[in-house]
């Protein structure tokens, strides 16, 4: 491709962290020629932060992510140090997949996947503005001047943007760790009319594992055999050394150190007002916060294979040098810790969510979409899923084709976007599975069979792939058939087996789908009863187990989509006059008008919309038979 003063492609991707490198491998494997600009090439998804992927939810989204032909799952794979999965004493649902990464080694094989993907550059320069033109995104301009022209461009600027790092006394105009900030391109957003916010998230600091004793810390293994976050991979293929993380606590002497210095931290002296992540607090937050707490939980966790570098997880703080330092130093295994990296908070400008669709494209303006933390979300994972689904639409909007959005009841993904773009938030929205509805369908286990569907029919699953995903639906569907036909006589064989896990002995023939579902067994405990069960991969046994372990629960929340998906099949015209609507409230009417939500079902999800202005909405536009413009 050659370069001049102007250039055209057909995507342009805007940053190049989780959010960017998502969204323009989706639209370069959809056939668009993307250029995906970065302020440096060598922070392409660059983890400044903790350095895991996945966790409670989050596991979820990137399982979700992978379903659908992303990367984020394939590549920590490839960078993962220790693989864990959390919550297991609890039910399928909230199980999540956590993997410890090589931070540097994930950067370079996602800068190896963009480098080698067809239609794919990647350009080093700042953009300081968006090109737009009667109500259409044409392009952006560079600082040098240089304008790149584009029918679609996606902004992952993350906390770029006009970002400002605290630690104590000192205040910098930098981006995530000493980066560039983008300078201007906020006041471009701004100039095009849209409205933004700014936030504050931060950073905790990271210690020389070599001055750490570990001896007076709880040693955090990882799982054996592990889970793959990806779809495509098996425990086998993944399998190599892991390395431990370590889990130690503050205590009352560390906070003492944070109260006798709290009125030099940014966040109580006035310096700060951004507002911060609600569930990811800094360490001087939860000392005041929670005064009667004599310790909280802190892990260790190493930042790669080839470095002593640890980040202190739990411990986010913008206090000075010398108090981050003295605190640390009260900490078990932590005395003579020697800081590489000093914690900091970051404050940047984001747009305001609610200006957007479903497909993350900006209501006002079109072609113009927006992904990840600069849509006021926190986290590399709810960063990556937005990426994703923001690359497919700009292709799709190109090509003419029906917009791709997922609903609240098909995934976490749809969750997070629905919620970003409906609720009004007034910090950095965390991914949790109690925003989610439906969870009970919506498990990290299944997303393969809820997505890869979704993500064949877009194009960014190949046939062999889903040849492989149709084998294994079709085994668990016979598999399932078969246990639910299968009678299991009272023989003495039988008793000894339900004896031997506590459960109650059998009186007449009954199906092994009903003993799967007492509490104390399941479907693998069961195979000495079960002489002609096939021989099934493990992932198939697994949902073989969930579905017949959970067939009520399941079934009933399907009831409560089929409900809701009357709802959300409702849709409000977008040139609706809620002026005119006379019986709605006036704060429903300022939302509503603010909003402009797509469907019934968003509607009823504004804050300040109440059921009974919902149904006021659904008999005007009855009795308006109001269409689609």
């Amino acid at each position: 491709m050659s370069l001049n003063q102007t250039t055209k492609t057909d995507v342009i991707v805007v940053g190049a962290g989780h959010a960017g490198c998502e969204a323009a491998l989706a639209a370069a494997r959809l056939g668009k020629e993307v250029i995906l600009f970065t302020v440096s090439v060598d922070s392409i998804a660059m983890m400044p932060c903790n350095p895991n992927i996945g966790g409670s939810s989050k596991g979820h989204l990137v399982r979700e992510v992978d379903a659908l032909g992303g990367e984020m799952g394939r590549n920590i794979d490839k960078a993962f140090i220790q693989s864990k999965m959390l919550n297991e004493s609890k039910g399928p649902a909230v199980h999540s997949l956590r993997a410890q990464a090589d931070k540097r080694a994930y950067s370079q094989y996602m800068r190896e996947t963009l480098e080698n993907t067809p239609n794919l550059y990647i350009r080093q320069a700042e953009i300081a503005k968006i090109l737009v033109e009667d109500g259409a995104v044409k392009g952006v301009e560079s600082v040098s001047g240089w304008q790149f022209l584009a029918p679609a461009v996606i902004l992952c600027t993350g906390t770029y943007l006009k970002a400002r790092c605290l630690h104590g006394e000192v205040s910098e105009e930098t981006g995530p760790n000493g980066l560039k900030r983008a300078e201007y391109l906020s006041d471009s957003l701004r100039e095009a009319g849209l409205r933004l916010l700014r936030f504050k998230t931060g950073t905790p600091a990271r210690v020389d594992g070599r001055t750490v004793d570990f001896s007076k810390m709880e040693e955090q293994k990882g799982d054996d055999p592990i889970t793959p976050f990806s779809f495509t991979n098996t425990a086998e293929s993944l399998k190599r050394p892991q390395i431990s993380c370590w889990l130690t606590y503050t205590n009352e002497e560390t906070h003492a150190v944070i109260r006798d210095n709290i009125d030099r931290s940014p966040l109580f002296s006035g310096a700060i007002t951004e507002s911060g992540p609600r569930y990811c607090p800094s360490i001087e937050d939860k000392v005041v916060k929670f005064p009667d707490k004599d310790r909280h939980q802190l892990f260790l966790e190493p930042e790669g294979l080839y470095t002593h570098e640890m980040y202190i997880s739990g411990m986010s703080s913008s206090l000075p040098e010398d108090v981050q330092e003295a605190m640390i130093h009260t900490v078990p295994g932590l005395e003579k810790a020697r800081i590489v990296r000093s914690a900091y908070a970051i404050m940047y400008d984001l747009i305001d969510a609610t200006q957007l669709k479903h497909t993350l494209e900006c209501k006002s303006i079109r072609g113009l979409f927006s992904a990840g933390q600069s849509n006021g979300s926190s986290g590399y994972e709810e960063a990556a899923a937005q990426g994703l689904i923001a690359g497919i639409n700009a292709a799709r909007l190109i090509d003419g084709a029906e917009p791709f959005v997922l609903s609240r009841s098909e995934a976490y993904i749809g969750v997070l976007i629905d919620d970003l773009v409906t609720k009004e938030n007034q910090e950095p929205y965390r991914m949790m599975t109690s925003r989610a509805e439906y969870r009970l369908l919506l498990r990290q286990d299944n997303a393969d069979l809820r997505l890869t569907p979704r993500g064949y029919s877009v194009g960014l699953i190949d046939a062999e792939r889903y040849q492989r995903f149709s084998l294994k639906q079709q085994q668990i569907r016979q598999e399932v058939e078969r246990v639910k036909k299968l009678v299991i006589p009272p023989s003495e064989e039988v008793q000894a087996l339900l004896e031997q896990y506590h459960s109650t002995p059998l009186k007449t023939g009954c199906p092994l789908s009903e003993l799967v579902k007492r509490p104390e067994l399941d479907y693998e405990s069961l195979s000495p009863i079960d002489p002609e069960r096939p021989m099934l991969p493990g992932d198939v046994q697994e949902q073989v187990n969930i579905s017949l372990k959970y067939e009520g629960y399941i079934a009933r929340q399907e009831q409560q989509v089929e409900h809701f998906a009357r709802l959300e099949k409702r849709r409000i015209p977008a040139n609706v006059d809620y002026a005119a609507v006379s019986s709605l409230r006036l704060e429903a009417r300022q939302k509503l008008e603010r909003i402009r939500p797509e469907t019934l079902g968003q509607a009823s999800r504004i804050s300040g919309v109440n059921p009974a202005d919902i149904a006021v909405l659904q008999v005007y536009l009855e009795k308006h038979k109001h269409t689609e413009p």
